[in-house]
Parts: C-alpha cells; structure tokens; sequence
C-alpha cells in the first residue's frame, strides 16, 4: 500500500506524500484501509485535494472498498522526507 501512495504526489513539488513523510500511519482491516496523514502546515490549501488524491488511489487496489483518512497533526519538518524525497527536491531548486 506504501507503494501506491508514493505514486499520489504533492500538487506544489513532484514528489510523493509518503517521500514528503506526510503518511505517518497505515492499516488494512479486512477491506478498510486506514491512512494517518499530516500536512506540512495546519493552513495547507490543497488537504481535501490531497485526501480525495490518497482515497482514489488506495480504492484502486484490489481487496479495498473503504478509506478511512485519520489527519495527525504531529510535528512535521525536513526531517521526514526520505532520502529519495530530498533528491527530487533538490533536483527541482527546492531544499
């Protein structure tokens, strides 16, 4: 399922939620995927783009009929963006 989400990307930079460290948190229940996600600031314009972008995606997948997205407001920093995420960033003058 990480997998798939790296494929829903940031609407501002081309790179993936889970390579921003925004998922914090996944769990299958049957064929109910629970999400945890966080946003990079509490006044992120795009949090019901980027939520509509992580449920479209994970139903695309076989065994799921249900999302259900938990938002976490824990602390986010650079910290949480993986090696590949801080690569792509750079590569397009962010970072």
């Amino acid at each position: 399922m990480r997998d798939a989400l790296r494929e829903v990307l940031d609407p501002e930079y081309p790179i993936s939620l889970v390579d921003l460290g925004l998922i914090r948190g996944i769990e299958v229940e049957g064929r109910k995927a629970e999400i945890k996600l966080t946003y990079t600031c509490m006044g992120c314009p795009a949090m019901e783009m980027i939520q509509d972008d992580v449920k479209d995606r994970i139903l695309e997948m076989d065994g799921i009929d249900e999302v259900d997205i938990e938002v976490v407001w824990e602390t986010w920093s650079r910290k949480d963006i993986t090696p590949l995420g801080k690569r792509q960033l750079r590569e397009v003058g962010v970072v």
